[in-house]
C-alpha cells in the first residue's frame, strides 16, 4: 500500500509546528513501520526548503508556492496534482489523503482513493462560532467533499456537524488523533513550579485566550504568586496584526510580569514545558478534537477543560478534569483556583486522566484502525 498525505504542516526538523502536522508525523512514521509506503507533499514560501527529504522513512516532497496575484489555491492544487503524477510513476499511489479543502480542483476520477480527514473544516468553525462563511472558501470545500471517496473525523461532534452543515449524505468513520506517549513520559521526574497556570494552542480568539487572561486576574487576587504561561504560535487576521500584542494591551500592569509569553515551541521541547505545569487549562470555544488536552492527560496533570462537545469526547468532569464555561472568566478562575488549592483531588483528577488516556488514544490500537480503514476503502 502506498499512501499519500497532502499538508503543509508536516513537521521542520527541531522547528515549531501545529497539532495536525504532529499526528501527521505519528502517523506516517508508524505505518512506515507496517511496511507501508508513505509519501508527504507540502507546499513551502521558502526557496530553501523546495526539495525531497526522508523523516525515519516517510519521503517529503516540498512543492514551491505559487506567485499569482488571483487563485494561488488552484494553482497550488494543479502542482500538487503534477506531483502525485510523478509519484505514482515511481511507486503506485493507492490513497490520497488530506484536509477539507484538499481536493477541490483535483479530478473526480482517480486511480487512488481520496479521503478527507476532518480535522475541522470552514463550514465546521466558522458556523460553531457564530460567525458568516466565505463564499470562496464555502465553495472549494463542498466540491472537495463531492471528489472524496472516504471520510475520516478525527472526533464524533466533527463528523456529525460537518454532515448537517454541508447538507450532504455523509458516510464517514471516526478515529481519534494519537501522541506518542513515550515522549510525554520521560519528563514525569522533573518538578512542577508551585502555581504554575499552563496553556498550549495558537494564541487567538477561539481558543479563549482573551478570557483565560481576565481569569488569571481574579486568580492572582486569591493566590498572589500564581504564574500564566501561554505557549503557541501568534495569530493574525485583517483586524488583528497580532493576537499577542493585542492580549497584552488587556492585561493590567500589574499581572504583565505573572503572564509569559513563549510564542511557537518545538514539538521537542513541549513535554518539559508541560511537566513544570500545576494545572493545565484549555477554555476553547471550539475544536475538532484537542491533541493537546491529550499531551497533558499523558502526562497526568490536572485540567480544566471548556464545556464543548469534542472536549466532552476525550475527558469526563470531575473525573479526569474540571469542566468550565469557556466565555465566562469567573468560572474559569473558579475551577483553576480549586485545583491550585485543593492539591490532593487535582493529583487524583491527573492520575485518572493518565490512566483514561491510555485506554482510549493507545497508539497501537489507533494505527491499526487506521490500517483497517484503509484496506476497506481499497
Amino acid at each position: 500500500m502506498h499512501i499519500v498525505y497532502l499538508t503543509n504542516e508536516y513537521p521542520y526538523k527541531d522547528l515549531a509546528h501545529g497539532g495536525i502536522g504532529t499526528f501527521v508525523q505519528n502517523l506516517a512514521r508508524n505505518l512506515v513501520k507496517k511496511d507501508i509506503n508513505v509519501s508527504v507533499i507540502g507546499i513551502t514560501n521558502s526557496n530553501k526548503n523546495v526539495g525531497t527529504v526522508l523523516d525515519e522513512g516517510v519521503k517529503i516532497y516540498r512543492i514551491k508556492q505559487s506567485t499569482a496575484k488571483f487563485g494561488k489555491f488552484i494553482f497550488n492544487s494543479l502542482r500538487i496534482q503534477k506531483k502525485i503524477k510523478e509519484i505514482n510513476k515511481i511507486h503506485a499511489v493507492d490513497i490520497v489523503e488530506g484536509s477539507e479543502l484538499s481536493f477541490a480542483f483535483l479530478p473526480k476520477k482517480t486511480s487512488y482513493k481520496k479521503v478527507i480527514r476532518m480535522h475541522g473544516g470552514h463550514h465546521f468553525f466558522a458556523i460553531t462560532l457564530n460567525k458568516k462563511t466565505a463564499f470562496w472558501r464555502a465553495f472549494q470545500e463542498k466540491q472537495s467533499f463531492r471528489k472524496a471517496d472516504a471520510l475520516i473525523a478525527v472526533s464524533n461532534y466533527v463528523g456529525e456537524t460537518t454532515k448537517q452543515l454541508l447538507n450532504f449524505k455523509l458516510s464517514y468513520k471516526t478515529i481519534y488523533n494519537f501522541i506518542d506517549f513515550t515522549k510525554f513520559k520521560e519528563t514525569t521526574k522533573i518538578e512542577q513550579e508551585s502555581n504554575a497556570i499552563v496553556f498550549v494552542g495558537t494564541i487567538c480568539e477561539k481558543k479563549g485566550v482573551k478570557q483565560l487572561v481576565e481569569a488569571f486576574s481574579i486568580i492572582k487576587n486569591k493566590i498572589p504568586n500564581a504564574t500564566l504561561h501561554l505557549v503557541g504560535r501568534d495569530w493574525s487576521s485583517s483586524n488583528i496584526k497580532s493576537y499577542i500584542n493585542y492580549i497584552k494591551t488587556i492585561i493590567p500592569v500589574e499581572d504583565t510580569k505573572a503572564i509569559k509569553f513563549y510564542g511557537a515551541v518545538p514539538y521537542h521541547k513541549m513535554p518539559t514545558i508541560l511537566a513544570k505545569a500545576q494545572v493545565c487549562v484549555y477554555p476553547s470555544h471550539m475544536e475538532s478534537f484537542g491533541l493537546t488536552v491529550v499531551e497533558a492527560m499523558a502526562m497526568e496533570k490536572p485540567i480544566v477543560f471548556s464545556s464543548i462537545p469534542p472536549f466532552k469526547e476525550i475527558i469526563l468532569d470531575k473525573v479526569s478534569g474540571l469542566e468550565c464555561n469557556p466565555y465566562n472568566p469567573n468560572d474559569i478562575a473558579e475551577k483553576i483556583i480549586l485545583l491550585l488549592e485543593d492539591k490532593k483531588n487535582a493529583f487524583q483528577l491527573g492520575i485518572n486522566a493518565g490512566e483514561s488516556v491510555l485506554e482510549q488514544f493507545e497508539i497501537i490500537t489507533l494505527v491499526g484502525k487506521n490500517i483497517q480503514f484503509y484496506r476497506s476503502i481499497l
